[in-house]
């Protein structure tokens, strides 16, 4: 298995957030790409049903995704995320074969 790691994160805006939530999680575009160990950093939003975002991201490593998550950015969503999110974020890993 390679040592890549790809991520998949879906998150859920709570009604009448979802143009807040939209708003953080494009400021975190720009920062994520210009980390080291980020190879991609992909931003979507369902077309069916507005406020539902998923990250697709791919990693050099687990080490980097760590390292991403004790960015100040990252930091400073986390601190949002309570007031934004619907659910908890659904993050998942996976290696590519």
């Amino acid at each position: 298995m390679s040592q890549l790691l790809t991520v998949v994160a879906r998150l859920r805006a709570k009604p009448g957030q979802e143009t807040e939530l939209r708003h953080q999680l494009q400021r975190l575009v720009i920062p994520t790409r210009a980390e080291a160990g980020c190879i991609t950093y992909e931003l979507s939003e369902s077309r069916n049903e507005p406020g539902h975002f998923l990250f697709y991201e791919v990693w050099k490593s687990d080490a980097a995704l760590e390292e991403h998550f004790q960015t100040s950015h990252m930091k400073a969503l986390g601190k949002l995320l309570p007031e934004l999110l619907a659910e908890p974020m659904d993050l998942s890993r996976w290696g590519k074969l």
